[in-house]
């Protein structure tokens, strides 16, 4: 999950901004966590604790309400009621990494994937998106190739994975949707020889980067496995104590990642 944590951070300083290129610097002054760690990190405090979805999301938005939530979402959280609104945005699918690390099976995954993204995200691209991630994850950490993983997409959700970064980068534009962004998002991971690759792939593409580079990320580290340490640092280094314990007792239930030098 700390892939995803290390997209997100990265992201944050360069959404809406079209760098158009992979060599940038990982962190600076302004580089910080977003709803995307956030969300994420409440998703794995849901399963780590069975907890419910609806709840988690609802207490950690609270406990971090500056984190820059959508429109919709931050409605929905102060709100009171449990109705889902909708969404087709990406939200879903930039949360949901920890389902792919917890279950068991592919057929538990998507089945969580789902559960997990209709409790705000219940229109059919945003539990498409979730589930889209949410599998890739599995497959990754189970030993599956890209290329399966590639032809498990295309067949099971339509994602047209054909492209390629240099062919998406030009015209690409800020998109929330998940039909918008998580296809590309795989992409930049198929693309890339790391975690760091993945992410700088998402970023370069100049979109909603901290939400595309997290999605990457979370994917890339479940295949790759090696992450340098002094990222894992300086990402941990901006977390609060409370998000760090609950992403290192994820980590130490379900985690894959090796620190390297």
């Amino acid at each position: 999950m700390i892939g995803a944590v290390i997209g997100d951070i990265v992201g944050s300083v360069y959404e809406h901004e079209r760098i158009q290129t992979t060599s940038f610097p990982l962190f600076s002054a302004y580089s910080r966590f977003t709803d995307d760690t956030v969300l994420t990190i409440a998703l794995a405090d849901a399963i780590l604790h069975s907890r419910g979805y609806t709840d988690c999301l609802r207490e950690y938005a609270k406990n971090y309400p500056d984190a820059g939530y959508g429109f919709s979402f931050f409605q929905w959280v102060f709100s009171g009621s449990g109705k889902p609104y909708g969404s087709w945005g990406n939200g879903s699918a930039m949360r949901v990494s920890p389902v792919g690390y917890a279950f068991s099976s592919l057929e538990d995954v998507l089945f969580e994937a789902k559960k997990s993204a209709e409790v705000t995200h219940n229109h059919r691209e945003g539990i498409k998106g979730a589930q889209a991630v949410a599998s890739c994850v599995f497959l990754a950490r189970n030993g599956h190739t890209k290329a399966e993983m590639k032809t498990f997409v295309e067949e099971r959700f339509g994602y047209d994975l054909r492209r390629t970064c240099a062919e998406i980068r030009p015209g690409y534009r800020f998109d929330v949707s998940c039909q918008g962004s998580v296809p590309e998002s795989i992409i930049c991971f198929l693309e890339s020889d790391g975690v760091l690759g993945a992410v700088r792939n998402a970023v370069s593409l100049g979109g909603d980067s901290d939400t595309m580079a997290c999605i990457a990320g979370s994917i890339a580290e479940a295949i790759y496995r090696r992450i340098p340490r002094e990222v894992v640092g300086q990402a941990k280094n901006l977390l609060t104590p409370h998000l760090l314990c609950t992403l290192e007792e994820f980590e130490e239930s379900y985690g894959v990642y090796v620190e390297v030098d």
